[in-house]
């Protein structure tokens, strides 16, 4: 299994980051693995259904997510699952002096043949999670400009 985890400052508030990062659709803006993620079921709570479909190592793939935890205005759980794959993401949102912090972490488990290679996806991964961290920081700023 690989596991990571970033943080991100921003200048928004963290209600205002807790409610764009917990509607999962975003990450068509701030993820730049992501083509598109669709809401198949659910209101954003525990048992929310959705479709990611991403560009990982060169290869488009379906990802199921479900919601599987949710602390309103703290964290959202998510695990994502296909026949290659199981991902479950952690964001969390923490209140500071000004803004908030934002915890993103990740845990693959490649499955099948994958995950005899899994020490050759590592850095993927890192360039996946570094990219993705790099998007929320530029959509952090468009929402912080928006609500001044």
């Amino acid at each position: 299994m690989i596991t990571m985890q970033r943080e991100v400052s921003s200048d928004v508030a963290q209600d205002v980051a807790f409610a764009y990062l917990a509607d999962f659709t975003t990450t068509q803006q701030w993820d730049p693995g992501t083509i598109t993620t669709v809401r198949v079921s659910g209101d954003g709570g525990v048992g929310t259904h959705y479709e990611n479909t991403s560009r990982f190592a060169g290869r488009v793939s379906t990802i199921d997510y479900v919601v599987t935890a949710l602390r309103p205005g703290r964290s959202i759980d998510l695990r994502g699952e296909n026949a290659s794959v199981i991902v479950c993401d952690t964001i969390t949102v923490a209140a500071r002096q000004s803004g908030c912090v934002i915890t993103y972490r990740v845990r693959f488990a490649f499955q099948g043949w994958l995950k005899w290679i899994e020490p050759l996806l590592r850095p993927a991964v890192i360039r996946l999670l570094d990219d993705g961290v790099r998007g929320l920081r530029e959509e952090l700023r468009r929402l912080g400009d928006q609500e001044c």
